[in-house]
């Protein structure tokens, strides 16, 4: 079920509860209110800011992304460091980066020289 927010018609004749957004749950069939539940005012229902964000991924990244998995999870760290390296660079996430310089360090790599060349710190 929905949550809708509603709002006293005017603020000034409008009581404690309704003078402020007030939330109220109702099913998508339901009426909107007409009138404040505690004053019996007339009240608005308003659009609420959402705060969301929906992020999607390509079918390429899943797809890189799982083989990174695979070969970290098989102690294949160089394959993933690299891997994870280049794509990386093509997607511009530095996260992505911070995990192949940790899978670098991981296969034996001097991690400090990685840093330095890929310009980031290694703190």
């Amino acid at each position: 079920m929905p949550i809708y927010e509603y709002q006293a018609k005017n603020i000034e004749n409008a009581c404690r509860h309704c003078r402020k957004p007030f939330e109220r749950l109702q099913a998508a069939t339901e009426e909107s209110l007409a009138a404040c539940p505690k004053c019996g005012g007339p009240v608005k229902r308003i659009i609420s800011w959402c705060r969301s964000a929906v992020v999607e991924t390509s079918e390429v990244h899943r797809s890189v992304e799982s083989k990174i998995r695979d070969y970290e999870s098989s102690g294949m760290w160089s394959h993933a460091a690299e891997l994870a390296d280049k794509h990386s660079e093509k997607v511009k996430d530095k996260n992505l980066k911070m995990r192949a310089l940790d899978d670098y360090r991981k296969a034996g790599y001097d991690t400090d020289f990685l840093s330095k060349h890929a310009g980031l710190n290694n703190d």
